[in-house]
C-alpha cells in the first residue's frame, strides 16, 4: 500500500474513531491534514474567508466580565 494511502487510511479511522461516524461516512467527507500557515492549501479556491475559528481569539475578543464593576475614585492620602 503506498505511504500516502496508508496515511489516509489511518487518518480516516483516527477520525472515525474521535467522531463515532462510521468509517465509509468518514471517507466521503473526505478529511485531510492542512498547514494553517498553508494559505494556498485548498484545491478548490473560493472567495470565502477561511473556514476556521481561532477559539482563543474569540475568547480574547469576548473577554467581558460577568459583572460590571463601578470605576472606583482614588483617594488622594495627604
Amino acid at each position: 500500500m503506498p505511504v500516502r494511502n496508508r496515511f489516509q487510511s489511518d487518518l480516516d479511522t483516527a477520525v472515525a474513531d474521535a467522531t463515532g461516524e462510521d468509517l465509509r461516512t468518514i471517507r466521503r467527507r473526505g478529511f485531510s491534514l492542512v498547514d494553517p500557515h498553508n494559505v494556498n492549501f485548498d484545491p478548490e479556491p473560493d472567495l470565502l474567508p477561511p473556514q476556521f475559528i481561532d477559539w482563543d481569539e474569540l475568547d480574547r475578543s469576548r473577554n467581558e466580565p460577568v459583572v460590571r464593576q463601578p470605576l472606583r475614585v482614588a483617594r488622594r492620602v495627604a
